[in-house]
């Protein structure tokens, strides 16, 4: 048993006087987070592992009060040992999005997923400055991930000096993308892997210690171009367009013009899977973490859709066609 184990182990047992509580791995994520299950008094719990050099507990612990005040179904904060990294919350059960969803469910189950943003959203309205910004620093530094984990560590190629504007002009492209928005709180990875099945109050929420106040489709764009399950383009639009008149309804500050918010969810969606590129490399190559390798085609193939839908960023889309994933031949 790992030295952490051992002592989240101990504390559980404190906690709730028994002395074996067998924890069992519930999951872990892209960070240094892991999650243990176990029961007690015919109860689930789950305990959070956040290392305190690596991780902050106090994001995850303010944003999921605020969320819960909203009606949202995230778990609940039932102790904390913040000193060591420990945090207690309820079970949302094991059933997440990726693994139930098929085509005969998903019209109901993104239709709860998207009102929930809705919800999630409309507390900017509450609260707008709750949730730090999503500034032109933290956009940048995101998307410069790609150059150096995605380019240079994985596909081992060196750029050229033209390459590399091609790569700035884009970057530009995005930052001003993302600011020109509407400005609403973001989870900031809202998808399928973060979203468990209920059987009321769907969706649960999960792994939202990242919320920020940014561009208003950032999270519709990461669940409905999920980097781990695809849907058709068509049926894409549908909904980001039955989102938009969502929104507008909610007074999230959108109008109804439908090319311009399309523009932005397209940039917005090449913005994340540019990072994600970078992230997904860095796992691998840093961190050992060789499965998030699988999902690097489908991340490259938005990326490459978006750049020959949109004359600004044909340059970039060029540039991808010979940086595509070493697993992708098409």
């Amino acid at each position: 048993m790992d030295k952490r184990l051992s002592e989240i182990t101990r504390w559980v047992s404190r906690r709730f006087n028994i002395s074996d509580p067998k924890l069992r791995s519930a999951s872990s994520d892209a960070s240094f987070r892991r999650y243990f299950r176990f029961e007690c008094g015919g109860r689930s719990y789950i305990v959070m592992d956040a290392p305190p050099e690596y991780e902050n507990t106090g994001l995850y612990i303010r944003a999921a009060q605020r969320f819960r005040e909203l009606g949202l179904n995230v778990p609940e904060i039932i102790d904390q040992e913040g000193d060591l990294g420990f945090v207690l919350i309820s079970d949302l059960g094991h059933t997440t999005y990726f693994d139930h969803i098929n085509k005969e469910n998903v019209s109901r189950l993104y239709g709860d997923a998207l009102g929930a943003l809705i919800i999630l959203q409309t507390g900017t309205l509450i609260d707008p400055g709750y949730f730090p910004p999503y500034s032109r620093a933290l956009l940048w530094s995101e998307m410069a991930l790609f150059p150096e984990w995605y380019i240079d560590k994985h596909v081992g190629y060196r750029l050229l000096p033209d390459q590399q504007d091609v790569i700035t002009s884009t970057l530009n492209i995005l930052c001003e993308n993302a600011l020109e928005q509407p400005q609403v709180w973001v989870h900031r990875d809202y998808h399928s892997r973060n979203l468990m099945v209920m059987e009321n109050n769907n969706p649960g929420i999960l792994d939202f210690q990242d919320a920020v106040t940014g561009p208003v489709t950032y999270d519709l764009v990461s669940l409905l171009r999920d980097c781990y399950i695809e849907w058709p383009p068509e049926q894409v639009r549908d909904w980001a367009l039955g989102y938009l008149n969502l929104a507008i309804q909610s007074g999230l500050g959108l109008s109804d013009n439908e090319e311009q918010f399309t523009r932005w969810f397209d940039r917005m969606g090449l913005q994340r899977h540019i990072k994600v590129l970078g992230i997904f490399a860095r796992l691998f190559h840093r961190d050992g973490k060789a499965n998030y390798l699988n999902n690097l085609p489908l991340v490259w193939k938005y990326a490459v859709s978006v750049c020959q839908n949109d004359v600004d960023l044909g340059p970039f889309g060029e540039l991808l066609l010979e940086l595509r994933p070493p697993s992708c031949t098409s």
